[in-house]
């Protein structure tokens, strides 16, 4: 049983349930450590003092905001405990919300919470089960590690699933931040053309077919370089499409995914042909 990264209550209206949250995900990624190159030394990195060069024990270190000029106020851990917010360290619901209208750009982290104790399982479940009736999501705020986050719980099958939230005035701008945004498009052809090629490369969301393969490149050249041979991948790079070659680009892509399309669900419908003779077969 996985350990809880932080525990509290849900609240809404008079109702409070006991919950644990729990790491939802975990990134594919091969460790390595630092190295000066032609040697096997080690590079690890120490808190020193800038002044006296002497390495600071991590008891002995406080935190201090830059006022500029050289000024900084130093803050005590202690002092941002006493000011942290949900101290009852509770995850109060403010208010529901439809899931759909909730931008994926404000999700950030996706974590589970599990029911604390068998007692109180029932309400975890119903709470569980009303979410997934209604497509909603209540929204409460929370502190974990010194940090107030924003979060979103929903229903996902048996499990309620918080995501934590970037506050409206964390997201930026794209139009302050992206120069040379192209205006809506008005190429009536190319346009229908486009949304044709969206259309035939359509499909299920099926999460189970995408793979880490970069991960699996790094792992089969750590292998590979491990018995003294080398690596060589070559890939080219895919070269902007021209303005003027982009009605014959769009067109060639939709003929090919068609074609595509086509022969995939003849495939699918033999083999669904072949299981259900087979099926017959052995009855």
């Amino acid at each position: 049983m996985a350990r809880s990264i932080w525990s509290g209550y849900i609240t809404f209206g008079l109702v409070s349930v006991p919950v644990g949250l729990y790491s939802a995900t975990e990134e594919h990624e091969l460790d390595f450590h630092q190295f000066q190159r032609g040697t096997s030394d080690r590079i690890r990195y120490k808190r020193v003092n800038e002044r006296t060069g002497r390495e600071v024990p991590y008891d002995k270190i406080v935190k201090g905001h830059d006022l500029g000029n050289g000024k900084y106020v130093v803050v005590e851990p202690s002092e941002l405990d006493d000011i942290a917010p949900g101290k009852s360290r509770s995850l109060e619901i403010d208010t529901f919300v439809d899931l759909d209208e909730i931008d994926p750009i404000h999700f950030q982290k996706t974590y589970y919470l599990g029911p604390k104790d068998g007692d109180n399982a029932s309400s975890y479940g119903l709470l569980r089960d009303a979410l997934a009736k209604t497509n909603r999501a209540g929204i409460a705020k929370f502190v974990m590690r010194g940090k107030e986050y924003l979060a979103a719980i929903r229903a996902q099958d048996k499990v309620l699933v918080l995501e934590t939230m970037y506050f409206a005035d964390e997201i930026r701008d794209p139009v302050a931040e992206l120069d040379d945004l192209p205006a809506k498009s008005r190429a009536g052809k190319q346009l229908t053309m486009a949304a044709d090629l969206v259309e035939a490369m359509s499909g299920e969301w099926k999460p189970s077919a995408y793979k880490d393969t970069y991960t699996e490149r790094v792992q089969k050249l750590v292998e590979t370089k491990r018995k003294g041979k080398e690596v060589v991948y070559n890939e080219e790079e895919p070269e902007a499409t021209t303005p003027t070659d982009l009605v014959s680009a769009l067109r060639a892509s939709v003929e090919a995914a068609r074609k595509a399309r086509t022969s995939k669900k003849s495939t699918t419908k033999k083999t669904a042909a072949k299981k259900t003779a087979a099926r017959k077969k052995a009855s």
